[in-house]
């Protein structure tokens, strides 16, 4: 026997099954996750395209809020049931890096809007007076 064969930690990584620890939460995947995930995406895919289409909120602004709203769950959804991202998946690392993306994207996002917020702003435009006398 061999000092590898007595180290816990290679036996935990490197013995047969029967000798594995199984304490560690493993991810189920059932054909009914898929399909409860593709029902809920059904539903919140529909359910905006009603409001829309049915012009429930007299304020568009109302109905941008809401859709939004069902676009946060929806892509949650996605994570959970398609991707298989929960807390105790990889040890929570696919959440961190989540939000480490999430965070990337908002600083994109907002330092782009602010950029052509000024760019329009600022821009040099042409006064009423100089327009007429464009030829």
């Amino acid at each position: 026997m061999s000092a590898l064969d007595t180290d816990p930690a290679y036996a935990a990584g490197h013995g047969n099954e029967d000798e594995l620890d199984h304490d560690h939460d493993t991810l189920h995947i059932t054909v009914g996750g898929y399909v409860t995930g593709f029902v809920l995406s059904v539903i919140l895919t529909a359910i905006p395209f009603w409001l829309v289409m049915a012009k429930i909120f007299a304020n568009p602004t109302v109905t941008t809020f809401v859709i939004l709203g069902f676009a946060i769950v929806q892509i949650y959804v996605h994570m959970v049931f398609f991707l298989h991202m929960t807390s105790k998946a990889e040890g929570g690392w696919t959440w961190m890096s989540l939000i480490f993306a999430l965070v990337l994207v908002v600083i994109t996002l907002s330092g782009s809007l602010w950029v052509m917020y000024h760019l329009k702003t600022n821009m040099m435009l042409p006064s009423p007076e100089q327009m007429r006398n464009m030829p």
